[in-house]
């Protein structure tokens, strides 16, 4: 029987069939007090010749504190990508892809004949944690207990002396990180949640798994979160409608509108709870084109009834009075909660095209003197809508990314989504990890204020036509390759489970800060000169950027001996 054991960065992706590149013995892994640090521990059993296989126990010493332990779980994918497709693609092929990271109660590594699989290894470092080297010592060690009861008769006499040691080095920097600056926003589906969990949308049961996966996105450096004032009108087939999670209520009576806020105020108690800072409402208009009104409900004279959405044009007399009304009472109330205007930003509709202008120009004319002083943004890829004045922070993709930058637009944000799926970073299952942290130094070097991505949990087919399994379906039901549509799974009792794009992404936002740290100690051009030092490469940009784990490990690594020394 033949074991091998050893250590891999958190950028490989560990395939059953492939063996990931090691990490050599020792090396250094820098973080920072407040932060994480991760790595894989990878593991095969080969050659077992019909005997049981062992499982191995596993112990960490060393270390600041102990890491937690999940194990890299392999997920199907049907879609892995669109036919288009660069040479930056792990695989193209369907198959199993390892994604998601589950918990593990006992550290036990269960190995599978002849395929390597990995566990991820997370140390959450303290704040107040001594800065210095630790000696890291990763032990697997051969267990007894065997995987039936059959075991007692077959087990290999071998197997309780194997041990296998690797070690790193964990290094806690001294300095502390500026907080995140870069407004971050996943677009949260509370609708899917209790579609998922078989619960009434705002009943208790579903408050509860809210809590719980707004906390885990505020964990993901999410400090902006969409919000449904009334149900979210995205990626909704024409006719259809997605559940009601409409938090504000509203009355019409005798042809006026008052309004109730005590669901919004629930809402805005769990975001200040978990440290989400900004508000994203829900768009005043239908995705697409702006040519209609999202699905509103209210209590009436009939009783409670849908008053505006696919059947009512975004032109409607009668929305804007509706809209006349709700919008200085929303701002008012969300000014009461503790939300002002800065921390508040509004949506006219989500990725128009050219041929939408005219319908946009119509939709902006509903709401723009409602907006005068709001912050509005809109996710888009023509700069045309930007320069005719209806998008005041416009929000392009990143592969048409580049005229907004040309135009210097103070505050520009970036997104990507499924189509962003040639040559720019993004984060499909079968993309190397290094596609995604990328996003950090780019953010960096190009002032990128802000990030949208529009699934932290979007658990339905595309058009919300239906329910997924999302351990089962990845790809919105053949509609987007898998690693669009959600970033969490949604756990046992209402907890969300991490997946390994999202501890990268998290990786991406650190090194953000680690590079802005920098620049405020040694300036802009010094930091962006050991940037291009390192890549080999001047003026990256959102198509031309390193493609190799190496140089983002690398860098982490020579921006905290930087930081150390213009410190010391």
């Amino acid at each position: 029987m033949e074991i091998e054991i050893f250590l891999a960065s958190s950028l490989e992706k560990v395939f059953p069939q492939r063996r990931p590149a090691a990490q050599p013995s020792g090396q250094t892994l820098s973080t920072w007090r407040g932060t994480r640090a991760a790595v894989q521990l990878v593991y095969t059993v080969k050659n077992t010749q019909g005997l049981l296989v062992p499982q191995f126990s596993l112990e960490v010493s060393g270390g600041p504190v102990q890491p937690s332990v999940r194990s890299v779980e392999l997920l199907p994918s049907e879609m892995p990508c669109y036919e288009k497709t660069d040479d930056n693609y792990l695989c193209t092929e369907p198959g199993l892809y390892p994604d998601l990271l589950q918990p593990v109660k006992e550290a036990v590594l269960r190995p599978v004949p002849g395929q390597y699989r990995a566990a991820w290894l997370t140390w959450d470092i303290p704040e107040d944690a001594k800065p210095g080297s630790y000696d890291i010592a990763i032990t697997a060690r051969g267990m007894k207990e065997w995987q039936t009861p059959l075991a007692t008769l077959q087990k290999n006499p071998d197997a309780d002396s194997q041990v296998f040691t690797n070690q790193l080095t964990l290094c806690v920097r001294k300095a502390q990180l500026p907080p995140q600056k870069l407004l971050h926003t996943e677009w949260f589906h509370a609708d899917c949640l209790a579609s998922y969990y078989h619960v009434q949308p705002l009943s208790e049961e579903h408050w509860a798994i809210l809590d719980k996966f707004i906390g885990s996105a505020a964990e993901h450096g999410i400090n902006m979160l969409l919000t449904p004032v009334f149900t979210p009108s995205l990626d909704t087939a024409v006719g259809h409608e997605r559940p009601t999670v409409q938090l504000v209520d509203v009355v019409r009576e005798n042809g006026q509108y008052r309004f109730g806020f005590e669901k919004l105020e629930r809402w805005t108690g769990l975001c200040k709870k978990h440290g989400i800072s900004h508000l994203e409402i829900a768009h005043f208009f239908t995705q697409w084109g702006a040519r209609a009104t999202p699905k509103i409900l209210a209590q009436t004279e009939k009783g409670t009834e849908r008053i505006f959405g696919w059947d009512v044009p975004a032109t409607s007399p009668e929305y804007r009075k509706f809209l006349e009304s709700f919008i200085p009472a929303l701002r008012q109330e969300l000014m009461r909660l503790g939300f002002d205007k800065d921390h508040v930003w509004f949506h006219i509709s989500d990725e128009p095209s050219p041929e939408n202008i005219d319908s946009y120009h119509a939709a902006h004319r509903q709401v723009d003197d409602l907006l005068t002083d709001c912050r509005v943004i809109d996710a888009l890829a023509d700069i045309q809508f930007y320069r005719e004045g209806l998008v005041r922070t416009p929000i392009p993709s990143v592969n048409h990314i580049q005229p907004f930058l040309d135009e210097k637009i103070e505050g520009l944000w970036s997104y990507y989504c499924c189509g962003q799926n040639y040559k720019v970073p993004n984060r499909f299952f079968a993309m190397p990890s290094a596609r995604n942290r990328i996003m950090g130094t780019l953010w960096y070097l190009h002032n990128i204020a802000g990030f949208l991505q529009w699934g932290f949990n979007f658990y339905y087919r595309q058009y919300s036509l239906g329910l997924i399994n999302p351990y089962q379906v990845t790809d919105a039901g053949r509609a987007f390759p898998s690693g669009d549509a959600f970033l969490v799974y949604p756990g046992e009792n209402g907890e969300p489970l991490s997946s390994i794009r999202a501890e990268v992404q998290d990786d991406a936002l650190l090194d953000l800060r680690a590079l802005q740290l920098l620049d405020s100690l040694a300036g802009r051009e010094e930091t962006v000169k050991l940037i291009e030092e390192l890549a080999g490469m001047k003026n990256l940009n959102f198509d031309e950027y390193p493609k190799d784990a190496d140089f983002l490990l690398s860098l982490r690594e020579r921006v905290a001996e930087e930081i150390d020394r213009r410190l010391a």
